[in-house]
Order: structure tokens, then C-alpha cells, then sequence
């Protein structure tokens, strides 16, 4: 897999003291708030720590990380964002989701905040600005539910004789769903029936499956969410099973088994928030730090997958693949 590097929005960063409980602090605390599990996440936690490491920090050695996971259960986030508030860390890092982001803005105006949200920022309100985002928060915008449009423009031409195509979403997690909704809904206007459908359980997950086969649906977009990437097994052997092409937003799902994806590279996305805590843990300030967008995104297939649900891939799109497992 080709590194894909981060554009950082027009702007400087400005070094300023860390306020004074982290100037008391002997080794500094990171507060880590992630909606999904930790098992799920490995590969994205290293990276994470590898910016980090190349920031100049290492866990154990110069900081200590305190970390808090949803498991999926989104209406715990608040929660857990004020635990990390009271324990007083340096500095939150809100890791895979708007929600997630927003969670930890709320609970704090003075601990600095990097998040890495799917949806604009801006749109949602994380932050006023790309190139200066004021106050105590900055991060990395990885574009996942922007995407849709493209990721369904995949899908039929994969499947270009589709008349129904599926969507799955999590409706517990509202401002990324309803992103990728419309976002669908408008490039496919003109184009085959879109049904929606709602999961935000592994339960739910079967159920949604079961209706998809009912409606007879042609193929599946499955929408940009964090619960989505920690089932991303449970998925890829429904789909599988039920033989449905499906393009998914994290080359992780096309690791275990799915057809494709397309998104921007996610060790690169947390490499980089690695690196933006690393600067705030050094001075600077979250208000002077661009929020980073990608450039590039990877298109990443897989043939056994495409022969396991017995569908061709079209040349066209294998010559465009950044990698094509077989």
C-alpha cells in the first residue's frame, strides 16, 4: 500500500505554552475517546502511535494515554468524553467520527480537542474554518461520507444493469447518516432506486441483510460509520453469502473479503492525528492549526471476492485500482 500524504489547509501554527495543568504535569496525559473497540482498531492505533513516536513521543517513556472506547454504543460518548475532562488530561484526541468530535467539544472549551470526522467539520460544526479553526479544536477531515456519490458511481459500474441498490446506514449515529444519504440520493436522481436501510447492531446487521434479499437488491453502498468498520467481518460474509457487490469506505473491509473500496488512506489519517497531538503536546495551539484533508484516496479491489459472488470486475476499473489483491 502506497503512503498517501495529508494536505494541510493554507495557514501557520503558532507555538504557545500548554496551559498550566499540563505545565504541572511531569509526563503529559492524552485522553483517547474512540466510538468502536479496541480490538477492532489495532492496525489504526499503531499508526496513531507512530505519529505520535514521531512527534517525539512515546507511551510508557514521555506520555501516558488514557484511553475510553464506545464499543458502538454512541450515546455513551458523552459520557465518556467528561470522564476524560475530570481526569484532567492534556489533550483529547476524538478519534473516527463527528460524533465522536462533537462529543468532546462539548465537554470542554479549554482542553485541547483532535478529532478525525468523516463528515466536513465545518458543515457540522466542529469548527468555523479548514485554515483556522479557532478555540481548542483541530484535526483531520478523511472525507468518508463525501464520498458516497463516488463510491455508488463504483458500484454501478460495476454492476451497470442495477435497478435496486441498498444503503446501510446507522441512524445513532445522525450527522454522518444523513450526510451519506444525501449525498446518494443525489447522485443517483436519475438513476436506480435507492433503499435505505438502518442498522446499529450486529442484530440489526442481520436484519438489514434479510430485507435487502427480500427486495431482491442488486447491490449495496455501505455508509461511512465506525460501528460499520468494527462488524466489518459480520458485513463482508453477509454480503458474501447473500452475493451482493458492495463498496465499502475503509480498505480494511477488502482485507477480510469485500469487493471494494475507495477512501483515503487510514494509516496515513492516523499517522496524522498522532502528529497533531504531538505539536499541541510541544506548545502549539489547536486554534492556529489547519485542519488536514487528503489528496489523494485509494481504490483497492479484490478478485477473489469478485469470483466468490461471481461478478467481473471491468478492466477499466481494475487499470484504475491503487491495488488490486488476488
Amino acid at each position: 500500500m502506497r503512503r498517501r500524504d495529508f494536505l494541510i489547509a493554507a495557514g501557520s501554527a503558532a507555538a504557545s505554552p500548554l496551559v498550566t495543568r499540563a505545565q504541572q504535569r511531569s509526563v503529559p496525559l492524552i485522553g483517547f475517546l474512540h466510538p468502536g473497540s479496541a480490538e477492532a482498531n489495532t492496525a489504526q492505533l499503531a499508526a496513531f502511535r507512530k505519529g505520535l513516536g514521531e512527534a517525539g513521543y512515546a507511551e510508557g517513556r514521555n506520555v501516558t494515554i488514557e484511553f475510553r472506547w464506545a464499543h458502538g454504543d454512541y450515546s455513551r460518548l458523552t459520557e465518556l468524553a467528561t470522564e476524560l475532562v475530570q481526569r484532567d488530561v492534556t489533550v483529547i484526541v476524538a478519534l473516527v467520527g463527528t460524533a465522536t468530535a462533537i462529543a468532546a467539544k462539548a465537554a470542554t472549551t479549554t482542553i485541547p480537542i483532535v478529532f478525525s470526522a468523516g463528515t466536513d467539520p465545518v458543515q457540522a460544526g466542529i469548527v468555523p474554518s479548514l485554515s483556522r479553526p479557532g478555540g481548542n479544536v483541530t484535526g483531520v477531515n478523511y472525507m468518508a461520507s463525501e464520498l458516497g456519490a463516488k463510491r455508488l458511481g463504483l458500484l454501478r459500474e460495476i454492476v451497470p444493469s442495477a435497478t435496486r441498490i441498498g444503503l446501510l446506514v446507522n441512524r445513532a449515529n445522525p450527522i454522518s447518516a444523513e450526510s451519506v444519504i444525501k449525498d446518494i440520493e443525489r447522485a443517483s436522481a436519475a438513476g436506480p432506486r435507492i433503499d435505505i436501510h438502518n442498522a446499529g447492531t450486529g442484530s440489526e446487521i442481520e436484519v438489514a441483510f434479510a430485507a435487502l434479499a427480500q427486495n431482491r437488491t442488486d447491490a449495496l453502498v455501505i455508509g461511512a460509520d465506525p460501528l460499520f468498520f468494527d462488524r466489518r467481518v459480520q458485513l463482508v460474509l453477509l454480503a458474501t453469502r447473500h452475493l451482493l457487490p458492495a463498496v465499502y469506505f475503509q480498505r480494511g473491509f477488502v482485507e477480510v473479503g469485500g469487493l471494494v473500496s475507495y477512501a483515503a488512506s487510514d494509516a496515513v489519517r492516523y499517522r496524522e492525528v498522532g502528529l497533531y497531538t504531538g505539536r499541541i503536546l510541544k506548545g502549539e495551539k489547536p486554534a492556529d492549526m489547519p485542519v488536514a484533508q487528503p489528496t489523494k484516496f485509494e481504490l483497492v479491489v479484490s478478485l477473489p471476492a469478485a469470483k466468490a459472488i461471481g461478478t467481473l470486475l471491468p478492466p477499466s476499473l481494475l487499470a484504475r485500482a491503487d491495488e488490486v489483491i488476488e
